[in-house]
């Protein structure tokens, strides 16, 4: 049975982000979308590693925080990707949206119980 590991999890997420983005047709909001949500989708991997080396508990509390902000703008990005809809089967969107949803979850309780601890 494989450990549970975040920061395996947030590169798999960044690497199916990079899938959907791969998708997204050349209109202009498609372009846009599609910068947005590379840059929101692939920070939360990299900000983990940021939290992982945190100073202080603020600091991890901080770089948490930088996360759920990512993690809202591609779910946000994946919204209009869907309603435009900006991939030709916004059906394959489901798995990576439902993620989202769970890694914000994990984030979200992470930074109640870091503040609750401090």
């Amino acid at each position: 049975m494989k450990k549970f590991d975040l920061e395996d999890r947030f590169i798999d997420f960044t690497i199916r982000i990079s899938n959907v983005v791969d998708e997204i047709d050349n209109s202009k909001l498609g372009i846009h979308i599609a910068g947005q949500l590379i840059r929101s989708g692939s920070s939360p991997a990299l900000n983990y590693g940021e939290a992982q080396s945190a100073e202080s508990r603020k600091d991890f509390v901080h770089k948490l925080k930088i996360i759920l902000k990512e993690l809202k703008e591609s779910r946000i990005c994946l919204k209009i990707i869907k309603r435009k809809p900006l991939i030709p089967n916004t059906k394959k969107l489901a798995p990576i949206m439902k993620e989202t949803e769970e890694l914000i979850a994990i984030i979200y309780k992470s930074i109640e119980t870091t503040k609750s601890n401090m």
